[in-house]
């Protein structure tokens, strides 16, 4: 004899499922174009934000990636081991660290602009559409942070 299923219990109506099975297959999409241009997703991540602001200082940087340092460190090293970046210590203060793109990080930056126009046609969304989705689940993720 079946037994009805809660429908508030169906996989199918959890909003953390389809957040995280939607992000599985968002990775799988970068994935080939990330491997194009010598990146990881979270470090195309860093780039993204070294592109819009240059010369943040670690913590800053985790900050706006909700990375903690232990997770940022490794990535930092492994970019600036590519030559994308450099850590530069603050004379002041040495356990403060700048982030500064160097000449090939930069102009990597053309080579990724491609990106977004193809994760955009991937998505068969109209621009207006995916702003509008990014949009909410910011307002999702804030919610979700907020004390």
């Amino acid at each position: 004899m079946p037994h009805k299923t809660d429908p508030m219990l169906q996989l199918d109506n959890q909003l953390c499922f389809a957040l995280y099975s939607a992000s599985l297959a968002m990775t799988k999409l970068y994935k080939p174009l990330l491997d194009e241009i010598g990146l990881t997703y979270p470090q195309y991540l860093v780039m993204l934000v070294l592109w819009e602001q240059d010369g943040l200082m670690v913590s800053a940087l985790g900050d706006r990636l909700s990375l903690d340092s232990g997770t940022l460190t490794p990535l930092l090293k492994r970019l600036e081991s590519a030559g994308l970046i450099s850590r530069i210590r603050a004379v002041e203060d040495e356990r403060r660290v700048h982030i500064t793109l160097t000449a090939p990080g930069r102009s990597l930056k053309a080579k990724a602009s491609k990106i977004p126009g193809c994760i955009l046609s991937a998505t068969r969304f109209s621009i207006a559409e995916l702003m509008s989705l990014t949009s909410q689940v910011q307002a999702l993720r804030q919610r979700l942070v907020a004390p």
